[in-house]
């Protein structure tokens, strides 16, 4: 019984064991379900440069520095390519970018001409007092460069014998007719005759008709006579000394009506045209920062500065207070503009190569098509356009530089290389530590870590800033976290650079 027992026991032990294998064989041989998370594998387009030139290739290769070709997959390049000359970029890298549009109107176009200047005086309100004859300055009644004076008042005092014995001539002629009164016709006009030369005389040497009739009603003649000022104003110039001789024509005083005075403006030569007799004209000196002061063009001079490429303008205007000093430094802003209605742009919409200009056309849903233009005059900050676009048009006016990176503009225009398949995405990431500034040339020198993006290793390289504010605080030495694009073949412009420990914490607190 015992052993009848036994082998039965046995039996269903097999038969439990060979149906467990079973069962367990069967749930290991069912294949495991698909992940969630798992991606198809991607297609390989084409390997492109790692330094963003216009050069591909189909297989694995390097480039002269050593570099690995970056290779672009399907879903990388643009899905639906734009037009041939059409730039497309995607919502989000337009708003990053920071792209602006207005429209092209017509609009008057106000101009102004900006130019340096000196304060002069009015040539036209310079007075010299120069006595005819020889003498001797007997006395000084102004002393002092720089003195104003009143019109009519006594500058100095001279003698002259020769005044002298002219004076007594006069006075013996004068008293030759008056006792000639009763004789014969021809003795009378012959002493009237010599009366009238020696008031010739006299008057011609500048003595004032008052002088004349006091020296007529006194009978005596005068030792000295006065100089007075000719006009009310400031001595500019005094050569006289009391006591010394001068001799006829030397200019012993100058006097200057400071009223009105003269700016003396050098205006560049493309300006000339837009500057007119006439136009009004506000001039600014450091002597007086809040203050404007108005005039206008008076003359244009026939000559142009070869040296400067100026021809000099000359602005008429009033003197308030003389507040205007001659030899003050002036800046003057021309009002050059006109009213007629002329089709504008933003001057900041043009891309000015040197040898054509160019704005991007935005034609809505992030397509921007480049198209040539040709200018006319330039306003303040706005240009007129004569060929190339039409009222209503939207231009960009904001970050076409950076358009020009993100898309590669220079091969949509068509003017550097043949259009080459369309690159990954070019804004980049990476951190580093910066070597050096050079403020002047808005370039940081810095030593990055390696950029997957691009596929480069970590090396010390070049960059460019967008704008001069990402230069703020920089220093060398400073760890950094930046973000860059290529804006043109082989040129390197960072957009965003922070404090890489920022970065770090930011991170850290996600």
């Amino acid at each position: 019984m015992k052993s009848t027992a036994a082998l039965a026991l046995a039996a269903v032990i097999a038969v439990g064991g060979t149906a467990g294998g079973y069962w367990f064989g069967t749930r290991s041989a069912t294949p495991p379900a698909p992940a969630a998370d798992a991606k198809p594998a991607r297609k390989l387009l084409y390997y492109r440069n790692p330094m963003g030139l216009p050069d591909t290739s189909q297989t694995p290769k390097k480039d002269p520095m050593g570099m690995d070709y970056i290779p672009v997959y399907e879903g990388e390049a643009e899905a639906t390519p734009a037009p041939a000359g059409q730039v497309k970029i995607n919502a989000e890298r337009i708003q990053k970018l920071g792209v602006r549009t207005e429209t092209a109107e017509l609009r008057p176009l106000g101009a102004q001409i900006r130019a340096a200047g000196r304060v002069e005086p009015d040539e036209q309100r310079l007075y010299t007092i120069a006595p005819k004859f020889e003498g001797y300055v007997e006395r000084l009644h102004v002393n002092v460069t720089g003195q104003p004076v009143a019109r009519g008042q006594v500058l100095f005092e001279a003698y002259s014998p020769e005044l002298v014995a002219a004076q007594r001539e006069y006075q013996i002629a004068a008293q030759g007719v008056e006792s000639l009164k009763n004789a014969g016709n021809e003795a009378q006009a012959g002493m009237k005759q010599l009366a009238e030369s020696a008031l010739i005389r006299l008057r011609n040497w500048d003595i004032s008709d008052a002088q004349l009739r006091a020296l007529a009603k006194s009978g005596a003649a005068t030792r000295t006579i006065s100089f007075q000022s000719p006009v009310a104003g400031i001595v500019t110039e005094k050569k006289a000394v009391q006591g010394a001789r001068f001799m006829p024509g030397d200019a012993l005083y100058q006097v200057a009506d400071l009223s009105r005075v003269w700016v003396m403006a050098d205006v560049f030569e493309q300006d000339i045209a837009a500057a007119r007799v006439g136009a009004p004209v506000k001039v600014r000196v450091d002597a007086y920062p809040d203050k404007s002061f108005d005039g206008r063009i008076a003359y244009l001079y026939p000559s142009v500065n070869a040296d400067t490429r100026t021809t000099p303008v000359r602005v008429e205007l009033a003197n308030p207070g003389l507040l205007l000093k001659p030899g003050m430094f002036a800046r003057i802003e021309i009002n050059a503009g006109s009213s007629a209605q002329v089709l504008t742009v933003p001057t900041s919409a043009v891309i000015d190569s040197g040898t054509r200009q160019v704005v991007l056309i935005a034609e809505g849903e992030g397509r921007f098509t480049p198209r040539e233009v040709k200018l006319g005059s330039r306003g303040e900050d706005r240009v007129a356009v004569l060929d190339g676009l039409k009222a209503g048009d939207a231009v960009v006016v904001a970050a076409n530089f950076l358009i020009d990176a993100e898309s590669n503009l220079k091969a949509a225009l068509g003017g550097f290389a043949p259009p080459q398949p369309a690159a990954a995405s070019v804004g980049h990431k990476a951190e580093g530590v910066v070597e050096s500034i050079d403020v002047s040339d808005g370039t940081v020198m810095l030593t990055h870590g390696p950029v997957a993006s691009l596929k480069w290793p970590a090396m010390s390289m070049e960059f460019k800033f967008a704008n001069p504010s990402l230069q703020a605080g920089l220093k060398p030495g400073a760890k950094v976290a930046f973000e860059f694009v290529e804006r043109a073949p082989g040129e390197w412009v960072i957009t965003v650079i922070r404090p890489a420990a920022t970065t770090s914490a930011a991170h850290a607190g996600h």
